[in-house]
């Protein structure tokens, strides 16, 4: 049976409430009188009810953290970060899957509130009907999404914090890369078209192109998965024989379409070259090595939950705090350039990724090459 904070009082001989003042540090209790109390529930191994402590605290030292699928090696890295900053404030970490379904999100969402979670990190609340973002916002529990759209600023999702990638830069980043490579007749494969971070990508890799005065690239809009990317691959390598290039909305998107070119035995990238979005570390080992757009995720993941450590400290209504995290281009070996180029030249193309978007930080169009290495083995 528990050891009670009843137990522990009994056995130091003090009452409940001296006790638990004596366990909390609170002022006001004699030194001796708090170290018995410690011996004695250091020999009783007494443990405190966080639960009974955040009823009276109205705290319960906890951070819901709700993405769409733990999954997705990206949100992987996400809840790492996230986690690490939780547990380095003393907090612990719900972690909650909502497979982007707004029934199942609202669901979790009552559950930590009735929790009386300290705040809430979220994947998306787009899913979510205006009414129920209203009473989400309503809930006066401090809030911080990880999907917001930069191009739409209107939206009543802006009066919630976010900690986003520069998407809009990083589609612009890759759709520019793509036309300086050659390619004008390039398939977006995408995400769902609600969702704020891929609508951002789309947005900015069809800004390239508009303002290279070439024809508007294909998009397909779907569910960010790999079966669902496999599927539309599938469709539109038998379609269209004069692609050269996808855009992928993120490297699962990516892989989902390399499986198909594989079983197609169309050549990545002598066939078809293809760009990725996120940087997963699965990106350097698939087959060729994946050219993508890189985002840092971990510390996505542990700036969100900074941000909503530093709201929780506040009283009173706050100001959103949006905060733009820089992408990069990383460079490897799924993209060549083809016969025919499509543009002007290479400055120019650079020129325009980096100050195309008004709202991009400068951190955000720098180009990392990965080398790949050699090896030799004599046997």
């Amino acid at each position: 049976m528990a050891i009670t904070l009843k137990d522990v009082a009994r056995e130091a001989g003090v009452n409940v409430s001296t006790a638990s003042r004596a366990l909390n540090n609170s002022f006001g209790i004699h030194v001796d009188t708090r170290k018995r109390v410690l011996e004695v529930a250091e020999r009783l191994k007494y443990r405190t009810n966080q639960v009974a402590r955040g009823l009276v605290t109205g705290q319960s030292h906890s951070i819901g953290l709700v993405i769409s699928d733990i999954r997705n090696p990206f949100f992987a890295e996400v809840a790492r970060g996230a986690e690490d900053a939780a547990f380095h404030a003393g907090r612990d970490l719900v972690l909650c899957n909502s497979d982007l379904n707004a029934e199942k999100q609202m669901r979790y969402l009552d559950w930590l509130l009735a929790k009386r979670i300290d705040g809430i990190v979220i994947n998306s609340v787009a899913p979510l009907s205006p009414a129920q973002q209203d009473q989400l916002w309503s809930a006066g529990v401090p809030i911080v999404l990880l999907n917001l759209s930069l191009a739409h600023r209107r939206s009543p999702l802006w009066r919630f914090s976010a900690a986003i990638a520069d998407n809009l830069a990083g589609g612009e980043i890759a759709g520019n890369y793509l036309i300086d490579l050659g390619h004008a007749h390039v398939l977006h494969v995408t995400g769902p078209r609600t969702h704020g971070n891929f609508a951002d990508r789309t947005i900015g890799f069809l800004n390239a192109f508009q303002r290279r005065g070439l024809p508007r690239p294909r998009v397909v809009y779907g569910e960010h998965t790999f079966g669902a990317a496999y599927q539309v691959a599938m469709q539109h390598l038998e379609a269209d024989r004069n692609m050269t290039a996808i855009f992928a909305g993120n490297d699962v998107i990516a892989f989902g379409c390399m499986r198909a070119m594989m079983e197609k035995g169309v050549r990545i990238p002598e066939d078809v070259s293809i760009v990725g979005f996120d940087n997963l570390e699965m990106s350097q080992i698939s087959s060729p090595p994946l050219t993508t757009i890189d985002q840092p995720k971990y510390e996505t993941g542990k700036a969100a939950v900074e941000m909503l450590l530093s709201m929780m400290a506040k009283d009173g209504p706050h100001e959103p705090e949006h905060r733009i995290i820089g992408v990069r281009l990383i460079e490897r070996e799924s993209c060549r350039r083809i016969a025919g180029t499509a543009v002007q030249d290479r400055r120019s193309a650079k020129h325009l990724a980096r100050d195309g978007s008004s709202h991009s930080l400068s951190a955000a169009n720098k180009s990392v090459r990965d080398k790949p290495r050699k090896h030799s083995v004599k046997e």
